[in-house]
């Protein structure tokens, strides 16, 4: 089993998840994004040991272990398995930093926000 990240980050990519990562499993697209690789992170499907730390990290409610991911979603899981079949496309997620090397975090969304993009990617309450 694994942890997949969903279309639900797309545009968000909070990088809670990334700071609890104990193995830096979770990646992020080097070039572009596109229809087929949206700006978004991505758990690379044999580097995740399943531990869960990044499942409550992120306050968009993106994450899922593979097992529970919304029918809506299900395809999300091959999105994420791009990590190990085109490497050449990501990179492994880095917290931002600002000039004086604090990370950054973004603010947290709303819950009104949290509810309107699971609308929008098709995913109940």
């Amino acid at each position: 089993m694994t942890y997949v990240i969903t279309r639900m980050c797309t545009d968000c990519v909070d990088m809670g998840c990334v700071e609890v990562c104990p193995v830096e499993c979770i990646y992020a697209l080097k070039g572009e994004p596109s229809e087929s690789t949206p700006n978004m992170l991505y758990i690379h499907p044999t580097e995740c040991i399943n531990c869960g730390a990044c499942e409550p990290e992120c306050p968009w409610e993106a994450i899922y272990e593979d097992m529970e991911l919304p029918a809506a979603r299900a395809e999300d899981a091959a999105l994420n398995a791009l990590t190990e079949e085109r490497p050449s496309l990501f990179e492994v997620a880095a917290m931002p930093r600002d000039e004086h090397g604090r990370l950054v975090h973004k603010p947290a969304p709303s819950t009104d926000d949290v509810r309107a993009n699971k609308a929008t990617w098709g995913v109940a309450e």
